[in-house]
């Protein structure tokens, strides 16, 4: 005889208190609202963009392909769900500024008082405190 028992789980929710959700969101919104920006005024070559990618000897073109991954970053981190997506949102953000402020200081670049340097660090700093700062539900496990 075949007698079947169902198991039920009962998983606790640990809510997260308020003072680190407004801190997780006033820092992912302002990294959201930074990455957008930028993205965007690489899009339409704003500012000095140019001036900058070509000081560095990169080819005009990785103006629109940077532009278009800062903008779809922007957009997954503030979507919904897709955990897995945010994880790889960070890591390529993380990557792209550490990547763009070693890029300005081995071509000597590093601008007025070290702009060059200090702006895709504090925007990589920003990134990793909001990922150490994600709730629960954005996370992998």
């Amino acid at each position: 005889m075949n007698k079947m028992v169902g198991v039920e789980t009962i998983m606790k929710v640990h809510p997260q208190p308020l003072g680190k959700r407004v801190a997780y969101w006033s820092v992912t919104l302002l990294l959201v609202i930074a990455i957008a920006l930028s993205g965007i005024g690489q899009l339409m070559q704003f500012g000095g963009n140019i001036d900058l990618v070509k000081n560095l000897g990169y080819p005009l073109y990785v103006l629109t392909i940077l532009g278009i991954w800062k903008v779809l970053g922007a957009v997954a981190l503030v979507v919904p769900g897709l955990p897995r997506l945010k994880e790889w949102v960070h890591a390529g953000i993380f990557f792209l500024m550490t990547g763009a402020a070693c890029s300005h200081a081995l071509a000597n670049d590093y601008g007025d008082y070290g702009f060059n340097l200090i702006l895709p660090l504090s925007y990589a700093a920003l990134n990793m405190l909001s990922w150490a700062l994600r709730p629960s539900n954005r996370r992998l496990s």
